[in-house]
């Protein structure tokens, strides 16, 4: 379905999550229908933007800082272009994730918190990077001995272990092109009502 015209300025979308969490599998499907209805959209996922524009980037708290400013500001100055930008990055702090929220505006800000949990997490492990941090094969790693905090008051919460890509996908799309829902939240499974709510949870 084609939806050119929604009457919904440029947004990003900002998924935050533990590793493996189903952010970029998320990310990718937002940019794919996005894409279908004709919406300019990009796409920054954080292992690829790092490697390829930040390799000398560590994981330091410092480091990680330096890195999502880099980030909000390349998405902050994609969306002048009118366009959607889906950022998928761990950002594992709250005052990390304050920190891309000043840079691109909060109005045009939606936090998406994957509270996938970190059992089924390093279960996925797709990339083995778990199996190599509890080898200490790796440090600095979130979750493990790298402190993750999941964020204080998200646009949306869903869990990829409860809910699949093309229904998280959905509720997603729904907030972004729904200011009202955007300035009252909404809470509960069933899209419950609750007054004082600020956050949709799937």
């Amino acid at each position: 379905m084609k939806t050119k015209s929604i009457g919904s300025k440029s947004l990003v979308i900002w998924i935050t999550g533990l590793p493996a969490s189903g952010k970029t599998t998320l990310g990718s499907l937002l940019e794919t229908e996005l894409s279908e209805m004709e919406i300019p959209v990009t796409l920054l996922d954080g292992d690829v933007i790092r490697k390829s524009q930040y390799p000398g980037l560590g994981f330091t708290m410092n480091e990680r800082k330096k890195h999502i400013r880099l980030i909000a500001e390349k998405a902050a100055t994609l969306l002048e272009s009118d366009r959607f930008v889906i950022c998928c990055f761990v950002s594992p702090t709250e005052e990390i994730r304050q920190v891309a929220r000043r840079v691109i505006g909060k109005n045009r800000f939606i936090e998406v918190y994957l509270s996938t949990p970190l059992s089924v997490c390093e279960e996925r492990d797709p990339k083995g990077l778990y199996r190599k941090a509890r080898r200490g094969e790796i440090t600095d790693f979130t979750g493990l001995d790298s402190p993750y905090e999941p964020p204080n008051n998200p646009d949306i919460i869903l869990d990829a272990s409860e809910s699949d890509p093309k229904t998280m996908s959905k509720k997603v799309l729904e907030l972004a092109f729904n200011t009202e829902n955007r300035s009252q939240r909404v809470e509960g499974s069933k899209g419950l009502r609750v007054k004082g709510s600020k956050s949709l949870r799937v």
